[in-house]
């Protein structure tokens, strides 16, 4: 991957691209502009710019009117930003937290949290699993019951 890509790697945008393109893929097979555009809920023509910027940097193949694919590097970016998605889901549900929730505050958490934080949570996740009644003593307080 390019060194200059890096910075751009890291940014939310870029990273609801790749979450994005690898749903799509993951369910429909493929990845088209129009479909991108509409679960990202922006224009195709904003779509289209970015996805050459992606095809630029080394993340995705993009050949117009075709469709695109993710390269190694921009499928391995895309389920990182997945997996991190999957784990902050995950742990506050496990918390209890309503749904509607969860889906806001993961979407604010996921693309500013640390690697750091992000494996103790991984951790903290693990141990509650082994530990249903502290799981169960922590959702009791967190809910005020």
């Amino acid at each position: 991957m390019p060194e200059n890509s890096a910075p751009v790697a890291r940014s939310s945008t870029v990273e609801d691209y790749l979450e994005q393109i690898l749903d799509l893929i993951n369910t429909k097979g493929y990845a088209r502009v129009a479909d991108i555009a509409l679960g990202l809920k922006i224009s195709q023509a904003s779509v289209t710019n970015m996805v050459q910027r992606l095809d630029s940097e080394g993340l995705l193949k993009y050949e117009k009117y075709r469709g695109l694919v993710l390269t190694t590097a921009g499928e391995t970016l895309a389920r990182n930003i997945m997996q991190r998605h999957q784990l902050l889901t995950d742990f506050l549900r496990m918390l209890g937290i309503d749904e509607e929730v969860i889906y806001h505050d993961v979407e604010g958490m996921e693309h500013h949290i640390s690697p750091q934080t992000l494996r103790a949570i991984e951790a903290l996740v693990s141990a509650l699993q082994e530990k249903p009644d502290l799981l169960a003593q922590i959702k009791h307080q967190a809910h005020g019951n």
